[in-house]
Parts: C-alpha cells; structure tokens; sequence
C-alpha cells in the first residue's frame, strides 16, 4: 500500500476563492519489453525527435527575438531570491520531501502543490506564465501558493542557467514536472509551442536532473492522448501508443520515449502520469466543462460534438481531487535516482500509470447536468466533429495505478461539477452581478 495514505488529508485542495480551504517496478509499458523492439515505434519516435530537432533549430536561426522572448526570466538571483527561494522549500516533517513544481501556477500543478505544502513539504513552484489562457487566473493561483507559503519563481522551463542556480540552492529530493503546452486544438494554430515546451523543455528538465548530486526522483505528466486512435476500450499502460491523433499527442509519445532514454543512459527515476481530461475548480478554461458553463450562463449557444454516425463523443472525465492524490502517491512510491555525476550506478524505476475515474460520460449528459446545476437550458448546437485531432472516446484502465500507487478515484462527474460551479460562480459572479472576467 502507498504510503500516500498515511500523509493524505482529503480536505486539503482549494474549493472557493474567498475561503482557501485545501482539500488535499518497473513497468512501463506493462509487463512486456517487446514495444521498444518494435521498428514501428522506433520510427515514430526517431520522426517525432527529428522534426522536433528541425523546428527548433528553425525556431532559433529565424526567430531569434522570439527565443529570447520564451527564454527570459524576470528577476531571479541575489541574496533575498534565493532566502525565497529557501524558505519556500522548508521541510516540515520528519519524513517530508523537497519537490520542484513545474507548471505551479497551472490548474494541476497548483492543486499538487497545496497538497504537498499542506502535510509539510518543501515545494517551490515555476512557471512561464504564458497567455495561452487568462493569465489572471494563474496570478490567482499563485495567490493561494503564496498565502500557504509556496514560492513560485517566475521562468521557463527551457531556462538552463534558471534550473541550474534553483538546483544549486535547494537539493530537491523530487521534481514533480507538470509545466506543458496542454490543448489539442491550439497545436493547429501554433505547433512550434508545443515542440518548445514538450520536448524541449522536457530534456531541459532531464538535463538538469541528470546532472544534478543528487539527482532528484522525477514525476512528469503524459496524457491519455498518447492513446490516440485505438479502439480497445478501456485503455491499458500495455495498449499500443504509436497512433497520435495530434501533434499534443506525439510530443507527449515522444516524451515517453525520451523519459526512457534518460532512465537508460542516466539512472533517472521515472514516473510518467496519463491524465484523462482533468476538471474542477480553478480549472482550465480552455476545456469544454469550463467554457459551457459560461456561455450557458451568458446565454450564447455552444458547439456539441458527435463522432461518426452520430456517436456522441465520450471522456473519462477525472476530479481533480483524484488527480492531485494520484500525483502525490506517485512521489511517495518513487525510489531514488541511481546516477552521480550524470553517470549511471545501476538500474532505475520507470513507470507509467493512468490516471482517469474509470467512469466515461458522454458530453450530452455533461451538458445535461451543467443545466440543472446553472437552473439554465443550454442553446446546443450539434455538430460533427471536426478533423483537429481530438479523439472521441476515452477511458481509463486504473487497475495498475490502484495496484501500485493506492489510485481509488471517488469523485463522480455530478459531485464534482457541483463543486466546479460552485467555484466559478464565486470566483467569477453570476452575470448581471458582480463579476470579475
């Protein structure tokens, strides 16, 4: 059984903005080793690594200005930085751990980090603060850090000379990396993104870590979207991975296949995480939950999607309770590092589990209890889905992460949509109120 259990404290997440209240072996690909024999995921990977390679040294010829913009970090470094700095990694516990947060200020990231402060973890949190989404929604989010005592520094993952002086400050015995370019829509309109911030960033992380005494457990975020157009239901960690139906998809395949590489050459310890379409408050408000409840409630219509032969599209939609408690089980079970020096010892730990509520609903009955909980009929527009990578069906097997890591989701879609709306119409008022966005 984890040891997760005995540090857990279900209360220990955020729920409403005026109250913080906090709610809180080796298995990679299955049991087989046959996939990293197969020429047809070697190819993949080895087209993934390529093209990526391609982009960002196009990226950096053409678009110098660019770069510099993605890589700057405003005000790191000096003698009160780094007492922050410090002070945020404050262990508290006899037994507690000293965790880098990537992406903190993030919907995911933010959760895992409360959690962890909260039972007495040292956690510093970084993030770029980019404006895929409403950058004042992150600035709340590390309002909340704040108040618990979580600093998060302001920078990019891809910033070496940052990671190198965080690691030079503060031995972290873990890194739990969730810093991503998420969507799956956005990869057609800006690609380069997601290769800067998936694949880039990632083997920046590994880089550092690898070179780093000690080198630091390492917890990164997949995504069920490395499933891509399989049709055997539900999805299995031993499932075939090599069929992305996005861009989104293949940089997180690609960095699959790149966590392996590190594990391999480094001694790396490994744990990669496949969410499935996370939710609840502070959440994202690109995902469709989010976006639904405010044009329902500004009364504009909204776009339901139906696959072939109007199948309607279906997710494992995953509370973000679960999540968090999934992630911080992770971290508790992950053994140590086996390298020095960026040299190898011994074999690691690899992993890799899914995380999702093993409860698939179809996005009508989502819209369905939306309106019941709102008291608003939603203006529906049913449409085909379009060709933009998304898939129309998932669902998680969990039987590996309950096995290992103690993963018991409990919060079913109702439940938690009805802590969602709670939220955002606290946090964003009922039109014709008060409201803040």
């Amino acid at each position: 059984m984890s040891s997760f259990s005995s540090h857990s404290n279900p209360d220990a997440f955020p729920s409403t903005p005026g109250k913080v209240k906090m709610e809180r072996s080796n298995i990679y690909f299955g049991r087989g080793s046959t996939r990293w024999q197969s020429s047809v995921a070697k190819l993949f990977f080895w087209t993934v690594v390529v093209v990526g390679l391609i982009v960002i040294f196009f990226m950096r010829s053409s678009s110098p200005v660019e770069t510099r913009r993605l890589l700057s970090t405003p005000h790191w470094g000096g003698h009160d930085w780094e007492k922050r700095v410090r002070y945020s990694c404050r262990v508290k516990t006899e037994k507690g751990i000293v965790v880098l947060v990537t992406g903190a200020a993030g919907f995911v990231g933010s959760h895992v980090s409360l959690a962890l402060k909260r039972r007495g973890d040292g956690v510093l949190g970084l993030d770029n603060f980019n404006d895929y989404y409403d950058q004042s929604l992150k600035r709340a989010r590390q309002g909340l850090l704040d108040k618990q005592g979580v600093f998060v520094v302001e920078g990019d993952i891809n910033d070496a000379p940052l990671l190198k002086k965080l690691f030079d400050v503060v031995p972290f015995t873990h890194v739990m990396h969730l810093a991503a370019q998420a969507g799956v829509r956005y990869a057609m309109q800006n690609p380069n993104s997601y290769v800067h911030s998936n694949i880039a960033g990632l083997v920046t992380i590994f880089e550092i870590c690898k070179s780093a005494n000690p080198q630091p457990a390492i917890v990164w975020a997949s995504s069920s979207s490395v499933y891509g157009l399989n049709s055997k239901v539900p999805f299995s960690e031993s499932d075939r991975t090599d069929q992305p139906a996005s861009l989104y998809a293949a940089t997180k395949k690609a960095g699959e296949e790149i966590a392996h590489t590190y594990n391999h050459i480094y001694g790396l310890s490994i744990t990669g995480l496949r969410f499935f379409t996370v939710y609840g408050p502070w959440g994202r408000p690109d995902m469709a939950y989010f976006f639904f409840t405010k044009d329902i409630l500004q009364g504009k219509s909204i776009d339901v999607y139906q696959g072939l032969n109007k199948v309607d599209v279906a997710r494992d939609f995953t509370y973000i309770d679960d999540i968090a408690k999934g992630c911080v089980a992770a971290l508790d079970t992950a053994k140590k590092s086996t390298g020095s020096g960026g040299k190898k010892k011994g074999p690691a730990q690899l992993r890799i589990y899914n995380l999702g509520n093993t409860s698939p609903v179809s996005v009508p009955d989502l819209v369905n209890i939306l309106e019941r909980l709102l008291k608003v009929k939603a203006k529906k527009n049913i449409i085909s889905m379009p060709s933009n990578g998304d898939v129309p069906f998932t669902h998680a097997n969990v039987s590996l992460a309950h096995t290992e890591l103690g993963y018991q989701p409990t919060t079913d879609l109702q439940t938690g949509l009805k802590k969602f709306v709670k939220w955002y119409l606290s946090y964003y008022g009922v039109p014709g109120r008060i409201s803040k966005g």
